[in-house]
Formats: structure tokens, C-alpha cells, sequence
């Protein structure tokens, strides 16, 4: 792969995978335990935060990756987008009750206060994540990987999630989540890290090869919904609806599994349980890239979605901790896999000199719509959920083990999908 599989790109797209998906697992799975801990989140509150978080990262990958395009550089957009990022995440540390009652003394709840703080911060958060790393930087990977190689690219970034959930966890391990001064240590910690990556960037990111589009901005904004563009790349469309539903699946249970870990299950030591279901799915996605560079899309998805499959019945049965070690295993290895076989197949499928202005698409895909649909479906699934009285005489949901059923049913779609796409010569005739 020469300039593009040297030792430099594996560099820069381990780190700044890794970094953007630990702030991403902050985001994703801590911000719904900071909500929910601190503010006494329901699920609606819950359900809001993910949602508006999904629209502004959809939002901002549209802009952000067309402008990219335009312009003919990621580089400025990864490295000031995280340096942004990291400064938003800091801005956490200032949301806390004893700040909301001196900022707003005439409050009624502190609590209701904070939570929509939390959401707002949260969309801001996002508008500066989604520019560096959803726009820019996922745009930069596909400028900078041969589709020969695209899977085992791939497999590194789709990873990340989980070597970042095992950071995370392993080093939240030490703090008290219900002490408000631990919360202000996390932000503060990742807030630097994510700053500290975009500096390092200034130095290690090549940049030079991006092509330039010189159409007007907002054709190149609009560019992945005209309907000629849908006509003239069929398969990446019906590729990115089978992703969509994907990740309606995983969405519905997301927000609320370390609630349910913890809360739910009474699993005070849930990190020591996951952690290595964590490694042993971090390996199989790493090699399951190389899988799909060598069999294809069918047998790669097929097998991680049966996986995923096994894991959701695993979880809704079961609820001793050595049978969810193994469905949490078989869900997380199905899950990741899945990623990286759909990521790797849709860059594929992207035409060349346009990987900024169909981001946007790929979001709506992978954030959007999963981001509202999925949490929406949680929420329902948990409208009469079990409720435990908190010490300050408030209460908080109990998530239950019907957001996997859902989860299972939703998945069963997207199986059912791509037997269908990937039936006779459907790729042939439709690329």
C-alpha cells in the first residue's frame, strides 16, 4: 500500500481512532450514567439527549464533510475540530448542582436544570466531535485506503470502540461515579487527551493527496440526496439502509447497558466481567476485516450479525454473570464485526473524490435515524419499568431485559436484508 500503509497512516489512525472513541464511549454510555446519576435522568431524558446528539452529528457531517471536500483538506478540520473537542468535553466540569444553584437560585429543580444543560452541552460536544471525526477524519481514511485493503483498515478503526470501552472502563474503575468531584476528574482528563491528539496531529497528518471538488458548496452539500446520485449508486444506498437498520438495533439497548449492568443486575463489578469479553472481541474485530477483504460481504455480515443474534437471546434469558459474560461476548463481537464489514463495504462503494460530501449520508445511516428511532423504541419498551427510590427521596428507572428482545427482533430485519442484496448478481447489476 505504499505512502498509504506506512508506518505513519497506521499511526495516526490508531491514535486518533482510538482518542475520538474514547471520547465517543464518554458520550455514548457515560454522559447517559452522568445524566442519569447526578440529574436523576428518566428515559425520555435519556432518549432526548441521544436524539439531539444524533441530529447535530448528522447536521455537522453534512456541512462539515462537504466543506472538507470543498476546500480539498482534511487536516485543519481533524486537528481544530479535536482541539475543540477535547475543550467541550472539559466544559462538563461546570455542570454540577452547586454551580446550577448559584448560577440560578430561583430554580425549582437543580436537577431538571442540569439535565437539559447536559443535553445542550451535549449537542455542542457533538458539533465539534462529528467536524474532526465523523467529517473530516472518516473522510481522510477513506481518501487514504486502496480497496484491496479497505477491510483490514477497517478492522483497526472498527475496533477502537471496544479497546476505548476498555480504557474507559478500566480507568473509571478507581472513581465513585456517584461523587459529583469524580465526574469533574473524568471531563477534565479527557477533555486534555482529546486536546493533546489534535496538537500531535499538526505534526504527523499528510494531507497533500486530498482531491479537491470544485462544484458549489451546497450542490456538494446536497449532493448524497439527489435522486440522480441515489440512481447512479444503488448499492451503496441499499447497503447504508441495511446499516441504518443495524444500528437501530444496537441503539436500543445502548444508552441503557451499563445502567442495566449496574442498577439492573447488580453487578457492582461488571468492569472485571466485561473486560475480557472487551479483549476477546477486540481481537476477532481486528482480524474480521481481513475476513471481509477475502470472502466478501455476505459470509462477513451473515456471521456477525448471528453472533449479534446469539448475544440478544443470551442477555434477554439469562441473568447470571457468567451467561452474560458470554452473551455480552457474542453481542459486542457481532456488534463490532458488523461495523467494520459495513464501514469497509459502504467506502467501497463510495465514488472516488467524494468521501466528504457522502459522510453525511453514512451518518444518517449510523446516527441519525438510529439516534432517534432507536432510543424512541427503548423508551417504549420501558415505559413501565421497575422504579428503586434514591437516598435523596427521588426515583430512577430500572432498564430491563426487553431492550434486547427488541434489539433481537430489529436485527432479524437486517439479515432478512442483506440475504436479499447479496442474492444472485444484485451487486453487478446495481454498482
Amino acid at each position: 500500500m505504499k505512502a498509504k500503509s506506512s508506518s505513519k497512516f497506521w499511526c495516526v489512525l490508531t491514535l486518533f481512532s482510538l482518542v475520538g472513541q474514547i471520547a465517543w464511549v464518554v458520550e455514548n454510555m457515560y454522559l447517559n450514567v452522568f445524566i442519569y446519576k447526578m440529574f436523576r435522568a428518566t428515559p425520555g431524558d435519556i432518549a432526548t439527549m441521544v436524539s439531539a446528539s444524533a441530529i447535530a452529528a448528522t447536521l455537522t457531517t453534512i456541512l462539515i464533510g462537504a466543506l472538507s471536500d470543498k476546500i480539498g483538506k482534511r487536516k485543519i478540520f481533524i486537528c481544530g475540530g479535536y482541539i475543540l473537542w477535547g475543550i467541550s468535553i472539559f466544559a462538563f466540569v461546570f455542570i454540577r448542582t452547586d454551580v446550577i444553584n448559584a448560577l440560578f437560585p430561583a430554580a425549582v429543580s437543580a436537577a431538571a436544570v442540569g439535565a437539559n444543560l447536559v443535553i445542550i452541552f451535549d449537542c455542542i460536544m457533538t458539533f465539534f466531535g462529528s467536524s474532526a471525526n465523523d467529517a473530516a477524519f472518516n473522510a481522510w481514511l477513506t481518501d487514504n485506503t486502496e480497496s484491496s485493503k479497505r477491510g483490514a483498515a477497517e478492522g483497526v478503526n472498527a475496533m477502537m470502540p471496544l479497546v476505548s470501552i476498555l480504557v474507559v472502563f478500566g480507568g473509571f474503575m478507581a472513581f465513585n461515579l456517584d461523587n459529583p468531584s469524580s465526574w469533574v476528574t473524568i471531563f477534565t482528563i479527557i477533555g486534555a487527551v482529546v486536546t493533546l491528539i489534535g496538537i500531535i496531529g499538526i505534526f504527523i497528518i499528510d494531507d497533500e493527496k486530498t482531491v479537491k471538488q470544485g462544484e458549489n458548496y451546497w450542490g456538494n452539500v446536497f449532493h448524497g440526496f439527489l435522486p440522480k446520485t441515489v440512481k447512479q449508486n444503488k448499492s451503496l444506498y441499499m447497503y447504508l439502509l441495511a446499516f441504518t437498520v443495524f444500528n437501530i438495533s444496537i441503539q436500543i439497548f445502548m444508552p441503557y447497558l451499563i445502567i442495566y449492568y449496574e442498577k439492573s443486575l447488580q453487578m457492582a463489578n461488571y468492569v472485571f466481567i466485561m473486560a475480557p469479553a472487551i479483549i476477546l472481541a477486540s481481537i476477532v474485530t481486528f482480524f474480521w476485516g481481513k475476513v471481509y477483504d477475502k470472502k466478501g460481504i455476505k459470509f462477513s455480515s451473515f456471521t456477525a450479525i448471528i453472533w449479534l443474534i446469539v448475544g440478544y437471546i443470551i442477555l434477554y434469558l439469562f441473568k447470571n454473570q457468567a451467561l452474560v459474560f458470554v452473551g455480552s461476548l457474542f453481542m459486542m463481537c457481532g456488534y463490532l464485526s458488523g461495523m467494520t464489514v459495513f464501514g469497509a463495504k459502504i467506502r467501497d462503494l463510495i465514488p472516488t473524490g467524494k468521501a466528504g460530501m457522502f459522510q453525511g449520508i453514512r451518518i444518517f445511516s449510523q446516527v441519525l435515524i438510529p439516534g432517534i428511532v432507536g432510543p424512541y423504541i427503548g423508551k417504549v419498551v420501558l415505559k413501565n419499568a421497575e422504579t428503586i427510590a434514591n437516598n435523596d427521596g427521588t426515583t430512577s428507572f430500572l432498564p430491563n431485559e426487553n431492550v434486547f428482545l427488541a434489539s433481537l427482533i430489529v436485527i432479524v430485519l437486517t439479515f432478512i436484508m442483506i440475504a436479499f442484496f447479496t442474492k444472485g448478481d444484485f451487486e453487478k447489476q446495481n454498482v
